[in-house]
């Protein structure tokens, strides 16, 4: 099998330090915590930035600030912006980060009633102007697909020409609106892509490890991080993001597979080596 790739989503927009006390608000708390994720295995750091406060935002300079501090701890790391943001925020707004040319960044292929009246809107038009914005950067965008639909509606983009291979697929399974995490709920995405696409999981909550083994064996890759799953088990609090990645590394030495170094991920990926 393929060398294991995993990400580490070291903080996300909603998740705050009253939930765990690890959660990352500063430029010197993300740098620490995406450094702590790294040492234990992560070669993709999903970024998010906060204000000090805790509230999110698209901030260009403070994803700057958070990407040159990451890098002075961790040089050849790869870093994935969000394009997701927070809801609420316009299309532009939501972009920002790619105007630094990352190697990757996130892109929503669907919309998700994330609770209430809180819907996270990603239009057809919303997906095929963020995917023409990526690829003119020569940037990778990593498919987040929140269930089947999702799926389908970048198969269907992809034939029409908006969306480009290689295809990287993250399944984002758990989240309220979106897919359930189970066994089922994998195997039906997971036979949904094409053979030569990659792929990653991203289990929220409770499915965050039992995914994560799911996709271990599977030959595919894992996201872990505090963003999604605040506990390490059942009940208890993880000290942090090295903690979550650790487990995961515990878990592919399980399964016989080795996990992937930066430059490894990269050619996984069809990135430029560095």
């Amino acid at each position: 099998m393929e060398k294991l790739i995993i990400t580490a989503a070291i903080c996300g927009a909603e998740v705050t330090k009253e939930m765990n006390e690890y959660v990352p608000y500063t430029i010197e708390e993300i740098a620490k915590e995406a450094h702590n994720a790294y040492l234990e295995g992560a070669s993709i750091i999903h970024l998010h930035v906060r204000e000090d406060n805790g509230v999110p935002t698209q901030d260009l300079t403070r994803f700057s600030l958070a990407i040159d501090a990451i890098k002075e701890l961790c040089p050849d790391v790869i870093i994935q912006p969000s394009t997701g943001g927070a809801v609420g925020m316009t299309n532009d707004e939501r972009l920002t980060p790619i105007n630094l040319n990352p190697e990757m960044c996130t892109l929503d292929c669907g919309s998700v009633n994330f609770g209430g009246d809180e819907v996270f809107i990603n239009t057809e038009n919303d997906i095929k102007y963020f995917a023409e914005k990526i690829y003119e950067r020569n940037i990778l965008p990593e498919l987040e697909c929140f269930g089947k639909m999702h799926v389908d509606q970048v198969l269907y983009l992809l034939k029409k020409g908006h969306i480009k291979e290689h295809l990287h697929f993250s399944f984002v399974l758990g989240v309220n609106g979106g897919m359930t995490g189970y066994e089922r709920d994998f195997v039906f995405l997971r036979e949904s892509i094409p053979s030569d696409a990659t792929y990653s999981v991203a289990g929220i909550g409770r499915f965050e490890f039992s995914l994560a083994e799911l996709a271990i064996a599977d030959g595919g890759h894992v996201r872990v991080g505090l963003e999604d799953n605040l506990f390490i088990e059942k009940g208890v609090l993880a000290k942090g993001n090295g903690e979550l990645v650790k487990k995961v590394a515990l878990l592919a030495k399980k399964y016989k597979r080795e996990i992937a170094s930066p430059k490894e991920a990269r050619i996984i990926l069809g990135l430029k080596e560095l």
